[in-house]
């Protein structure tokens, strides 16, 4: 699909989720490269994870603001809000909106489905509405790997089949791909959807195998690898993410009218993964490895002692690999940053954070 060129400079984005992990960095790199402009960030800042690393995030956002030209406004309220997703578009009136805000975990959902509901459901509807009756140039949003559910093709391609969800949050992701598609047709909204593959990195979400199998080895625990380790993960940097979503904002898919007359929907939908699945067992080697270096763990630690093989997890999948091919031809980027290098960056986060 052809794309249309948007520009950010002079334009107020709004970012839902920031902040949270991806969009903290994200809106980082926004008032590092804009020249001019608005950036709104909207969080609820709830518990699902420690609000204290939120407030880290948010902390380097506004420390960010102050050499910036860029105007930062921070607004708490959930999107599942809807007056005050009106109200938010009322007064801003954002070109560009970024959705990044949503319940995520497989493994919460299956016991929290409600949270899901309101936030990926609830939450995305209310965006699309505000985007219905508002002058937006590009509505990008997070979608994720995990629609792919139990597909046995690899690497996953975006034109392939993903019906079968194996957890709700895979289900409310492809049911927020659905939305947008329907929004797009009905209403001429551009809007592009991104699955993300596993993502981490400095200052991620403590819920995330890497980062939790992290807390439970510095306090002398035993971390569980579930499927025995036979998994295989497209684990991509938060880098190589935001890269992709930056690039991504600033090429809307073009507006067209059918035979009918009537908007060809101009929606589009990639993969952003390194292409590159890494055995689960490889990575926890790397992970440890890495540890020791920034002398979080000890050089002696016994590794083999402190993991438990068990079976495969609810709502798990033993491989994920994206086909990120569209993402190359369309938006000249494929992610590259391997998981040495990311792992690396981690390990001597967490060994500053927590030490200070």
């Amino acid at each position: 699909m052809s794309k249309v060129k948007v520009g950010l400079n002079n334009k107020t984005i709004l970012v839902t989720g920031s902040p949270g992990f991806i969009g903290a960095n994200l809106v980082l790199r926004l008032l590092k490269e804009m020249k001019s402009g608005t950036v709104i960030s909207l969080d609820n800042m709830n518990d699902y994870y420690d609000p204290a690393l939120k407030e880290y995030r948010l902390g380097l956002i506004e420390e960010a603001a102050k050499a910036s030209p860029v105007k930062h406004v921070f607004i708490k309220g959930s999107i599942a809000d809807k007056c005050l997703i009106d109200q938010i578009f009322a007064d801003y009136r954002p070109a560009v909106v970024v959705n990044l805000a949503a319940q995520a975990g497989v493994r919460y959902s299956i016991d929290h489905p409600d949270v899901y509901i309101e936030s990926n459901l609830i939450g995305f509807y209310n965006i699309l509405e505000a985007c219905r009756h508002n002058p937006v140039e590009h509505l990008v949003y997070a979608s994720s790997s995990s629609v792919y559910g139990g597909n046995k093709k690899v690497p996953f391609s975006t034109d392939d089949k993903v019906d079968n969800p194996v957890s709700l949050y895979a289900a409310t992701k492809k049911s927020d791909e659905l939305l947008a598609h329907a929004y797009s047709k009905l209403y001429n909204i551009p809007s592009t959807g991104l699955r993300f593959f596993t993502v981490y990195g400095p200052a991620g979400r403590p819920d995330m195998f890497y980062y939790s199998a992290t807390n439970t080895l510095s306090k002398g625990g035993t971390i569980k690898i579930f499927n025995y380790g036979n998994c295989k993960r497209d684990f991509t940097y938060v880098d190589d993410i935001v890269e992709g979503v930056l690039r991504v904002m600033q090429g809307a898919p073009e507006k067209m009218a059918g035979e009918d007359g009537l908007p060809l929907p101009p929606y589009a939908v990639y993969n952003i993964g390194g292409g590159q699945p890494e055995n689960l067992l490889d990575y926890i080697s790397t992970l440890q490895e890495e540890l020791v270096r920034a002398t979080v763990l000890p050089e002696d630690y016994d590794f083999e002692g402190h993991r438990e093989l068990v079976g495969m997890q609810p709502g798990d999948v033993p491989v994920t690999y994206a086909d990120s091919e569209a993402l190359e031809r369309d938006y000249g980027f494929r992610p590259t940053i391997g998981i040495r290098d990311g792992l690396r960056k981690f390990a001597e986060w967490y060994k500053g954070y927590y030490k200070a």
